[in-house]
């Protein structure tokens, strides 16, 4: 169960919810599959295809392909975390934005306090549909959310919700 879910008030329900783009994981996938997991790979068929080695390199060489492989992974699943612990959501009566896994912050608005929502998207982003959101109440500061997905759309349902308000 997310965040957004877990804290619902009775009568209130989610209309939207998105998460990071994807593009946040690409240095986490980039460092783990090309820096780690590959060379880690070819150690580990160099060692296992090659027969004069000796035993004791043998040994060394899989233990160092194991320890890329792994590291490897685990520097994936950082990133998936990562992408994951944020949640930003649209009900019929707040928006709510949680980021953080073990430390957790989260911005919970009721939507008549929500003065705009500015969004930001450079031309890559704009081509792969993610953006910075920067959501900002009456009398409050700017609350920036970098690499949003589909942030035309988080607005949209925004403004239909505000809209709705009787």
């Amino acid at each position: 169960m997310t965040y957004v879910d877990s804290n619902l008030v009775p009568g209130e329900k989610v209309i939207y919810q998105t998460r990071l783009h994807w593009i946040v994981m690409l240095g986490h996938i980039i460092l783990g599959c090309f820096v780690l997991i590959v060379p880690g790979a070819v150690l580990l068929y160099y060692a296992l295809s090659h027969r004069g080695i000796e035993n004791n390199t043998l040994h060394i060489m899989e233990g160092g392909s194991a320890a890329l492989l792994i590291c490897g992974v685990v520097v994936i699943l950082i990133g998936m975390v990562r992408r994951n612990a944020t949640e930003m959501a649209v009900t019929n009566r707040r928006v709510v934005i949680k980021t953080g896994l073990a430390s957790r912050t989260t911005i919970e608005m009721l939507l008549n306090k929500v003065e705009s929502i500015e969004v930001s998207e450079t031309a890559f982003g704009r081509m792969l549909g993610y953006g910075t959101i920067v959501v900002i109440g009456t009398g409050g500061t700017p609350e920036p959310f970098h690499k949003v997905a589909h942030p035309l759309e988080f607005r949209s349902q925004v403004q239909q919700q505000i809209e709705k308000l009787p």
